[in-house]
Formats: C-alpha cells, sequence, structure tokens
C-alpha cells in the first residue's frame, strides 16, 4: 500500500513540475507559427529589405561602438535615456522579426546596463549568463537601478 502511494504521488508530483515545461513548449510553438504566418505574407521587397538589413547588422556588429571606458563616464542621465532608447528598439519595429538585429540590440543593451551599474556600484553578473538566466539577471538589475533613482521606464 505504501509503495503504490509513493508511486502515486511521484508521478503526480512528475505531472505538476513538467506542467509548465509543456505549456511553455506549446505557447512558444504557437508564437512561431503565428511568426512564420505573418512572414510568409510578406511583400518579396519587404523580406528583401529585412535580410539585406540583417546583412548591413551583421557586418557592422564587430565596428558596434562601445560605451566609453570606466575613466570617462556619462552622467547617469545619459545611460538612461541610451537604456530606455534601446529598451524601445528590443521591444518593437524590426528587433521583433530579425534575430541577429536583436541580437545587436541586447547586446548594446547589456554593456549600457553594465556601464549604469558601474558607475552606481550595483554588483551585475551578465557576463557569464545566458539564456533565461541572463533575462533574470537584466529584470533585476533593472530593479536596482530604478531602485538607486534611475528613471528607466517601461
Amino acid at each position: 500500500m505504501v509503495a503504490i502511494t509513493q508511486v502515486v504521488l511521484t508521478g503526480a508530483l512528475v505531472a505538476l513540475l513538467a506542467l509548465p515545461c509543456a505549456v511553455a513548449t506549446m505557447v512558444r510553438a504557437e508564437q512561431r507559427a503565428v511568426r512564420r504566418r505573418a512572414w510568409d505574407r510578406r511583400h518579396p521587397a519587404e523580406i528583401r529589405q529585412l535580410r539585406q538589413l540583417d546583412r548591413q547588422v551583421k557586418a557592422q556588429l564587430s565596428a558596434q561602438p562601445q560605451p566609453p571606458a570606466e575613466g570617462s563616464l556619462p552622467c547617469i542621465e545619459q545611460i538612461a535615456a541610451e537604456l530606455r532608447r534601446l529598451d524601445r528598439q528590443r521591444r518593437r519595429g524590426p528587433t521583433t522579426e530579425s534575430t541577429l538585429w536583436l541580437a545587436a540590440v541586447l547586446c548594446a543593451y547589456d554593456e549600457w546596463l553594465r556601464l549604469a551599474c558601474r558607475s552606481l556600484g550595483v554588483i551585475e553578473r551578465l557576463q557569464p549568463l545566458e539564456g533565461i538566466d541572463r533575462d533574470v539577471e537584466r529584470l533585476r538589475l533593472e530593479a536596482e537601478l530604478q531602485a538607486n533613482g534611475v528613471p528607466l521606464g517601461q
């Protein structure tokens, strides 16, 4: 009787833990399908322009201007303005349809986040992280900066 109860409880626990993953996978697949249908309806000239834009971003990615070195930090208002601009770009416009563009904008956003943290003395750990861990660290840093009076706005 005890063994059956343990098996049932273990099965229920595994199902409960796997449910969020299954839901996330279904939502992600649906988003991909919607994006693919939207892409298929595009005019060929628009598709060519987006591909050309991707190539230009890829070519300029290595030549992208880096934030100033530690010795010449801009004022926090300039950093906040740059973060707001990059945040708008990562949430709207071509970045929603171009993976390469989004990667470039996120890279720049992360660099400016790191610069803001350096100027305010906030500890950040963006560099070694990837994927969802990096997204969570971004959210933590944004909350830290706002708690320190940096107006990021959403």
